[in-house]
C-alpha cells in the first residue's frame, strides 16, 4: 500500500480528524495509530502494523535503545476504525505527543500515513526543502540513485 499526498484538516473539539477520502479505502476496516517520529503520528493498515510489529518484536530484548522503541511505540498504540464521516478519534496521549492544535496536515508517507500538527509540519518541510543537495547525497549512500 502506497500512500502519498499532502491534505490539510483540522481537528475537532472531541479530538476526532477526517481521514483523507483518497486514503479511507487503503487504510480498511481496523488500522492503528502510535507515535511516530520527528513528533508526527504515524498510521498504519492492519498489515502494515503486524510487519511493525514483527519487526520491532524481533529486535534484541537484551539491547535497552531497542526495548525503549518498543515500548514508545506500542504503548502509545491505539487500534482504531473510522465513524461514518471518515474521522479518526485521535487520543489525548497521541495528541499531546504530536502536540497538535486545530490545525494539522495528513500526509501519505509510502507504506504509513503520518500525521502532522501544521506549524510543525510547516517548519520540517522548510528545512527539508532548504537541505534537498544534502538528502540526494544520503539518499545515494542509501543505494537510491535518481
Amino acid at each position: 500500500m502506497d500512500f502519498f499526498g499532502e491534505y490539510k484538516h483540522a481537528i475537532d473539539v472531541k479530538n476526532r480528524v477526517s481521514i483523507p477520502a483518497k486514503f479511507r479505502e487503503k487504510l480498511g476496516d481496523v488500522f492503528y495509530v502510535t507515535k511516530g517520529f520527528d513528533q508526527c503520528l504515524f498510521v498504519f493498515t492492519k498489515e502494515g502494523w503486524e510487519a511493525f510489529v514483527a519487526e520491532l518484536s524481533a529486535l534484541p530484548l537484551s539491547n535497552k535503545k531497542a526495548r525503549a522503541m518498543t515500548r514508545a511505540f506500542f504503548a502509545g498504540a491505539s487500534e482504531s476504525t473510522l465513524d461514518k464521516q471518515g474521522r479518526v478519534l485521535i487520543p489525548q496521549n497521541l495528541k499531546e505527543h504530536a502536540n497538535l492544535d486545530r490545525d494539522v496536515y495528513i500526509n501519505g508517507a509510502g507504506a504509513r500515513i503520518e500525521i502532522w500538527d501544521a506549524e510543525a509540519w510547516a517548519v520540517y518541510t522548510d528545512d527539508m526543502t532548504s537541505d534537498m543537495d544534502d538528502l540526494a547525497e544520503e539518499m545515494e549512500k542509501l543505494g537510491i540513485s535518481f
